[in-house]
C-alpha cells in the first residue's frame, strides 16, 4: 500500500498541560525523509524500528491495532493505566446506567482531518468495529451497541451484562476513527484520521516504512517530537545494528542472543503479559486425538527454553497467564481430566512458527528436537508473521509457535480465553472448541466483583490447560533498545506503548 496524505496547518490548542497527556496512544512512521534534524522551534524527530511489518494493511481490527498504538496514531475511548486499570482518553468520564448499559462523557477533542470528536461520530466508529470480520478480540463474547445520547455523551450498551465494559473499550482494536476512515468498504484506513499525539502521513510499500508528523491540534497538547520516522524491520539482529550504528533512536524486540551486544545503558528489560506457548491444532490431523496432545505436552522441556533460547530472558510457562499477572498465582487452579499420553510411534507434524521474534525459531527447533525425541515425526516451517498469520489461523499446521501478550487486546484477564480459546473465538490458532470451556469462559465473563472475576478466569485457564490444546512455554521478558539520547520511552506490561507526547531525544 502507498499512501500519502498532508493536513492542513492547523492551530494549537492549549487545553491541557503535557503532565495531562495520555500516555496510551501509538502511531507508526516511515524512514521518509526525516533524518532527525530539529525543524524550527520543533523538536527532533524519532527514529524508531518496529519488529512486526502491518500485515493487515494498517487496520486497526487485527494484529496491526497495536502498530498504530505503540507509535501514538490512534486512541480510544478509554486506556490502561499502570495498574491495569481502565483511564480517561477521548472519554474524560464514564457511568454505569444499568446491567448492559453505559454512559461516556467525551472530552473536546479534533479528529487528525480536521473534523470534531462528536458522540455521533465515536458511535458510528465503534459500530463499524463491531461489523469487522473477524470480529476484534477485544469484542469476542460481547455484542454492542452505540448511539449519541445528546450533549457530549455516547451511550454504549451489551447484549448482556458486561461489568468490564470501560476496560473492553481500552483494546487498541477499538480506537476511534473519523467517517473518513471508512470511506472504502471493506477497508478501514487510518491515515491522518485518527485522534492520537502523530499523524500517519506516509506509507511506503506495505512492508518497509511509515511516516509520521506531529498533530498540533491533540487534545493533550504538543508532542516533543516533531515526528517519527519509522522502519519495519523483521530481522532481529538487522533492528539491533540499526540502534548500535546510530541509525535509529529505538528498536523493539531487541533478540536475547543481542542483548548482551548492547551497552547496558541502552537496554530496557519490561516483564510483560507476553506469554509463548505452542497452540496444537484441534481441528483436522493428529492433534485432534488427545491422547497425542497429551504426547506433546509431555514431551516438552519448558526451562530448557528460558535457560536456553531466552538465556534467562524469560520464566518457564506455569500457565496462560505468566508472573506479570500478578494475581493469577495465588489462583491458579490445577487442570483436570487430562487425556492419558499414547506413544506418537512416528506420527508427522508440521510445526510452524514466524522469524519477527528471533527466539520464535530458536524455541521452535528446540521443541521440533524435543517433538522427535518423543517419537513425532517434525517438520518446521518457519516465515514472517504477516505471511504466516492466515494460514495459521485457517489451521494449516498442526502446531503453531505464538508469543501473545494476554492483555493486549483489554486489561480483562477474560478476554484473551474468549478471543483465543472458544468456538467463537477470533483469534483461536487452536481451533478448539469444547463446550466446557466455552461454559467456563461464559461464566468468567459474567463475573462482576474483580476478585471473583479473576478466580473465575483462572478456573476457565484450567479448563483450557486440561484439553492440551495449548502448551504454556515461557513467559516473555521483552528488551527494549533505547539510545542514551532519548527520553519519555512509554513501556508497559500490555505492550500498547512506546511513543507519547512526552517521548524526545
Amino acid at each position: 500500500m502507498t499512501a500519502m496524505r498532508f493536513r492542513r496547518t492547523r492551530p494549537a490548542r492549549l487545553l491541557l498541560g503535557l503532565a495531562l497527556a495520555p500516555l496510551l496512544t501509538g502511531c507508526f512512521a516511515s524512514a521518509g525523509d526525516g533524518n532527525g534534524e530539529t525543524t524550527g522551534t520543533s523538536g527532533s524527530r524519532l527514529r524508531v524500528a518496529l519488529a512486526f511489518p502491518p500485515a493487515e494493511n494498517l487496520s486497526p481490527y487485527g494484529a496491526d491495532a497495536t502498530i498504530l498504538s505503540r507509535l501514538g496514531v490512534t486512541e480510544g475511548l478509554t486506556s490502561l493505566d499502570a495498574n491495569g486499570s481502565a483511564a480517561p482518553a477521548l472519554a474524560r468520564s464514564w457511568q454505569r446506567e444499568s446491567d448492559r448499559g453505559w454512559l461516556f462523557t467525551l472530552r473536546e477533542a479534533t479528529f487528525q482531518d480536521g473534523t470534531d470528536v462528536t458522540p455521533a461520530r465515536v458511535a458510528a466508529a465503534l459500530t463499524h468495529a463491531t461489523e469487522a470480520k473477524p470480529a476484534p478480540a477485544a469484542l469476542s463474547g460481547v455484542t454492542l451497541t452505540a448511539e449519541s445520547a445528546g450533549g457530549d455523551r455516547v451511550r454504549v450498551t451489551t447484549n448482556s451484562p458486561d461489568p468490564v465494559l470501560p476496560l473492553r473499550l481500552a483494546g487498541p482494536a477499538l480506537a476511534v476513527l473519523s467517517p473518513k476512515a471508512y470511506e472504502e468498504k471493506g477497508r478501514v484506513d487510518p491515515v491522518g484520521t485518527a485522534t492520537g499525539p502523530f499523524e500517519l502521513t506516509k506509507v511506503t510499500g506495505s512492508t518497509a516504512a511509515a511516516t509520521l508528523d506531529r498533530f498540533d491540534d491533540y487534545w493533550g497538547g504538543l508532542a516533543h517530537a516533531s515526528g517519527i520516522d519509522a522502519r519495519f524491520i523483521a530481522d532481529g539482529t538487522a533492528r539491533t545494528n540499526a540502534l548500535r550504528t546510530g541509525q535509529v533512536d529505538m528498536a523493539e524486540a531487541i533478540p536475547v542472543a543481542q542483548v548482551a551486544t548492547l551497552d547496558p545503558a541502552v537496554r530496557r528489560e519490561t516483564a510483560t503479559t507476553r506469554t509463548t506457548s505452542l497452540q496444537l491444532n484441534t481441528r483436522a490431523g493428529p492433534f485432534t486425538d488427545p491422547k497425542l496432545r497429551a504426547a506433546a505436552r509431555e514431551a516438552l522441556d519448558t526451562g530448557a527454553l528460558a535457560k536456553g533460547v531466552h538465556e534467562g530472558h524469560a520464566d518457564a510457562g506455569t500457565g496462560i497467564y505468566g508472573p506479570a499477572v500478578t494475581w493469577a498465582a495465588g489462583k491458579r487452579e490445577q487442570p483436570a481430566g487430562r487425556a492419558e499420553a499414547r506413544v506418537p510411534d512416528g506420527t508427522p507434524i508440521t510445526l510452524a512458527t514466524y522469524d519477527n521474534r528471533p527466539e520464535l525459531p530458536e524455541a521452535a527447533q528446540v521443541l521440533k528436537q524435543q517433538l522427535e525425541r518423543a517419537g513425532f515425526r517434525v517438520e518446521l516451517e518457519v516465515r514472517e508473521y504477516s505471511r504466516i498469520e492466515s494460514d495459521a489461523l485457517a489451521g494449516k499446521f498442526d502446531a503453531f509457535v505464538v508469543a501473545r501478550n494476554t492483555q493486549v487486546d483489554t486489561g480483562d484477564p477474560v478476554a484473551v480465553l474468549a478471543s483465543d480459546y472458544t468456538c467463537d473465538g477470533g483469534y483461536n490458532l487452536a481451533l478448539l472448541c469444547d463446550k466446557d470451556v466455552d461454559r467456563a469462559v461464559a461464566k468468567a465473563q459474567a463475573a462482576a466483583d474483580t476478585s471473583a472475576r479473576q478466580s473465575a478466569a483462572m478456573a476457565a485457564e484450567a479448563e483450557i490447560l486440561g484439553t492440551d490444546a495449548v502448551v504454556p512455554l515461557v513467559h516473555q521478558r521483552v528488551v527494549t533498545g533505547v539510545g542514551d539520547s532519548v527520553e519519555g520511552v512509554l513501556l508497559d506490561p500490555y505492550e500498547r506503548t512506546l511513543v507519547g507526547t512526552g517521548t524526545r531525544r
